[in-house]
């Protein structure tokens, strides 16, 4: 299959669970990918390129400006353009449930800054390139938590919900420039590092119950969206959220 041939990928968060799905699904498209991250990921591109697939790693902290400026050069440098950013990098399975009174503000802040800080710098980082080829898909990755509202991580619900405004806002900004902004709000999927995760991977499995299709979300459910995203499929369409939960949240 070669709905994303040629296309080059960026690809925040891609080094392991959903991120690294995407990067997989990305290249058996025919898409060159950049996996930006501040985990190594060097298993996952021997994995690609032993099918066949293109892609680097490029270290980076998405919350850092100099660094994210930096990827972006080096994924241009590499491969001469820049058609999609996944902005996928968030702080998730490791941030401990709690009540608001509860949460110190250096953990608000940390997590802000990681999911949404990081798809702002990201974000504005490959903008000047999508810009000069006059065409680019940026893909926002929120959560099914954003649109039906729960307890106990509100600095992670609000962070997904901030992903829903700034897409639907950069797709004003950027339409006549050629650049697409959609979002994808997952449900609850069973990464590895859920599964690592006995509280988490509890909390998600009850969540099942919630959904129309009953069953556990693998990371492959998803990938069939952002592919679509980020093909000319999807050319006609821009400020969308896609609800990938299997029929939990229904707007």
């Amino acid at each position: 299959m070669s709905r994303l041939k040629d296309r080059v990928a960026v690809i925040t968060g891609g080094s392991q669970g959903i991120g690294a799905a995407y990067a997989r699904s990305f290249t058996a498209e025919g898409a060159k990918v950049v996996i930006a991250d501040v985990a190594p990921a060097d298993n996952l591109i021997a994995e690609i390129e032993e099918v066949g697939g293109t892609a680097m790693f490029i270290e980076t902290d998405v919350t850092n400006e100099a660094a994210v400026t930096k990827m972006a050069t080096m994924a241009v440098d590499a491969f001469g353009r820049i058609d999609v950013l996944v902005n996928n990098a968030a702080l998730w399975v490791n941030i401990p449930a709690k009540p608001i009174l509860d949460i110190p503000k250096e953990e608000w802040d940390r997590v802000l800054d990681v999911n949404i800080n990081g798809m702002f710098l990201c974000t504005k980082a490959v903008v000047p390139q999508m810009r000069a080829q006059g065409y680019g898909k940026i893909i926002n990755i929120s959560s099914g938590r954003a649109l039906k509202g729960y307890t106990n991580l509100l600095h992670y619900d609000t962070s997904k919900g901030a992903v829903i405004s700034f897409t639907r806002s950069i797709a004003r900004e950027l339409g006549d420039d050629g650049i697409r902004a959609n979002t994808i709000a997952p449900g609850g999927i069973m990464t590895e590092a859920v599964l690592a995760h006995d509280v988490v991977r509890t909390h998600i499995a009850k969540g099942t119950a919630t959904r129309a299709i009953k069953r556990e979300q693998v990371p492959e459910d998803v990938v069939g969206a952002c592919i679509f995203l980020a093909s000319a499929e999807s050319d006609f369409i821009t400020g969308q959220v896609l609800a990938v939960d299997g029929g939990s949240a229904m707007n």
